[in-house]
């Protein structure tokens, strides 16, 4: 399934014409997890899709699956990554380059200007091989967008190129594409092959470079990305909630633009329900996986919503000694870098019910013993509570373990005792 084959099932329509200036962020905001189609933009042609993955209910009827298959299909693809169908052709068309004609929001009062959200940067070292990532873009002039890009894989391959690389910039691709690109495998892995095993894809090569891009992508720039110009970037209203601090930042020059006939723009509403999904759920295989690779018995993974759907990761795991709490905490923060608190549970807890979690934490957890520690952590730059850490790009936080799991020695007493269940409406 494509992106544009799943956008016929919106749950709204709006046929009334709506800005890009604030209304449209906002429409989508009030929205909640229903999905949007906007039909007229008052200052662009282009249909806007939004809210098109708000929810792992939508993420898994995209991926034709069970909520409770989502975890399971993406570890196996990050462990089994297979090459996508190259091809030869696609229905796009070469665009005029001027950003100031796509629909490109303006989301919040305090962002530093139009905002794309949703968009994948793809470059490709000769010897390295190809990435495929998230990357936020503000554009500030018809052809031009400064990107954030933090000390990971793009950085280092432009580091590695003398600060600048071909790079292609890619708008409205499917769901397990998307996916794949917030799981930030090791440099080298291909987040296209990740997607091809979470469902088969096509690729088709760059016109302007050698690399291989979504062949379904509803729109493609492809440009000139540098570390050697800069410009301002923010504020920009992140996934906390909170605004991000203005800095000097790459930019990207667009060169080309190529877009599906009728093509749909999807945007990405900072912070919203979509946000959370796209960004923290890809996070949950990689804590399961390094878990399991602990030796530990884990039964599942959430990165929940109470915690930005980036900051708190709770682990639950069939008990089987008394280090396995802390040896699970240990791995969870190899899975997911930038997570700050990590809760560990015994297996009778429900993780997505935050009072289970909580009730644990009252009965099972002692803050002398079972309080874990971890300070001057390379924390993310996301967390507004972090420091600044003079001459470094990071900032540091301090993150923490909370092994919630009942002591075995103490297994009956701290087990919750369960009343009988009857039908209330056959006494009625």
């Amino acid at each position: 399934m494509s992106f544009r084959e799943f956008v016929k099932t919106t749950d709204y329509v709006i046929k009334k014409p709506v800005s890009v200036n604030l209304e449209a962020s906002g429409i989508i905001y009030s929205a909640g997890e229903k999905s949007i189609m906007f039909e007229k933009m008052k200052e662009s042609q282009y249909k806007v899709a939004a809210n098109v993955f708000a929810s792992k209910e939508k993420v898994a009827k995209y991926l034709k699956c069970e909520v409770k298959d989502l975890v399971p299909k993406m570890i196996a693809a990050l462990n089994k990554p297979t090459k996508p169908k190259v091809v030869t052709k696609t229905d796009h068309v070469e665009l005029e380059v001027d950003l100031n004609k796509l629909p490109v929001l303006i989301h919040t009062e305090k962002d530093g200007g139009p905002y794309v959200a949703s968009g994948l940067v793809i470059v490709k070292d000769p010897a390295v091989g190809q990435n495929v990532c998230y990357h936020r873009g503000m554009v500030f002039a018809k052809n031009k967008m400064a990107f954030r890009i933090l000390e990971r894989n793009t950085m280092e391959l432009l580091k590695k190129n003398n600060g600048t690389m071909k790079a292609a910039y890619c708008i409205g691709c499917g769901g397990e594409t998307q996916l794949a690109a917030a799981m930030a495998p090791p440099l080298g892995v291909n987040e296209l092959e990740i997607a091809n095993s979470i469902q088969p894809i096509e690729v088709v090569k760059a016109k302007t470079f050698d690399a291989e891009l979504p062949a379904d992508s509803e729109f493609i720039m492809e440009g000139t990305l540098s570390l050697n110009e800069r410009h301002k970037e923010g504020p920009f209203v992140d996934l906390t909630g909170t605004s991000d601090i203005i800095r000097e930042e790459p930019v990207f020059t667009v060169e080309k633009i190529y877009a599906r006939p009728n093509p749909i723009w999807h945007a990405l509403l900072p912070g919203g329900f979509e946000h959370k999904i796209m960004m923290g759920m890809p996070r949950e295989p990689t804590v399961f996986d390094e878990v399991k690779k602990a030796g530990i018995d884990v039964i599942d993974v959430s990165v929940n919503a109470g915690g930005s759907s980036w900051f708190h990761v709770i682990v639950k795991i069939n008990k089987k000694s008394e280090e396995d709490g802390k040896k699970a905490i240990e791995a969870a923060m190899k899975g997911h870098t930038s997570g700050k608190h990590f809760f560990v549970v015994d297996k009778d807890i429900n993780i997505y019910d935050p009072l289970e979690v909580e009730w644990s934490m009252a009965t099972r957890f002692q803050g002398d013993k079972n309080l874990y520690l971890f300070p001057k952590q390379k924390g993310s730059s996301l967390d507004p509570s972090s420091e600044a850490v003079e001459g470094k790009a990071y900032r540091e936080t301090c993150k923490a373990g909370f092994d919630l799991t009942g002591r075995m020695d103490r297994k009956e007493k701290m087990t919750r005792t369960q009343f009988p269940k009857y039908d209330v409406k056959k006494y009625l």
